[in-house]
């Protein structure tokens, strides 16, 4: 298996503008309590107390996907990996004014996370509009490579899905080579439509939203763990 490590470093800042006082104590009082353990081997039963189905979202941004998965499918858990400190408080939110009961976070390497769960243990697992990395020097960075692949397909149950979403032609292109190499991952799409058109149980996010009002196209991609 390819060494996922080659993005484990984190770029960029870990927090954006001040905490609010009332985001402040979600995160000394909430979080703490939804968090996933920072250490040693997880699964559903030590995360939810049962066996229950487990998705995974690799950076959630302000969590309204997540949350929108959460509150649809409450017998499921959620697992949210999000390493800037503004979107996991905008996650916190969510939880709080929805009342999920069935998500937990992770404030940090979503890797990290997903290496310490069993194999073939994950029935989704999300990755929306990643960073992009549009230099050539920085392709290594991007989720989207070999080693952190390999790792999720030996975490993805067999006929599980890995779902990807970006804006970014550039992601989008290399997105595509890198994928339609693989043999592990068989990809859903049967036309244009079915990569063009955000599916009805892919709930949109802001950064979408945002995307669009800037005259970008979003591209949906659906792979089934082979």
């Amino acid at each position: 298996m390819n060494d996922p490590t080659t993005i484990r470093r984190l770029y960029g800042r870990r927090q954006g503008h001040k905490l609010r006082q009332g985001q402040s104590a979600l995160v000394e009082e909430l979080l703490p309590r939804i968090s996933v353990p920072d250490t040693g081997p997880i699964d559903a039963r030590s995360l939810f107390g049962d066996d229950r189905p487990l998705e995974l979202e690799i950076g959630f941004g302000a969590g309204e996907h997540l949350a929108g998965q959460a509150a649809t499918r409450p017998d499921h858990g959620f697992i949210g990996c999000e390493p800037f400190l503004n979107g996991v408080v905008g996650a916190l939110n969510h939880v709080r004014d929805d009342e999920l009961e069935n998500v937990r976070l992770h404030m940090g390497d979503a890797l990290d996370v997903i290496e310490r769960l069993p194999d073939a243990s994950l029935d989704r697992v999300y990755l929306l509009h990643p960073d992009p990395w549009r230099k050539a020097r920085h392709a290594k960075r991007r989720m989207v490579n070999d080693g952190p692949l390999d790792l999720i397909a030996a975490k993805l149950k067999r006929g599980a899905e890995f779902r990807l979403g970006t804006d970014d032609p550039t992601y989008c292109r290399w997105s595509m080579m890198v994928m339609n190499r693989r043999r592990d991952f068989t990809w859903l799409a049967q036309g244009p439509h079915d990569f063009l058109t955000r599916p009805a149980d892919w709930p949109e996010t802001r950064y979408e939203r945002k995307a669009r009002r800037q005259g970008h196209e979003v591209w949906y991609f659906r792979y089934l763990r082979a």
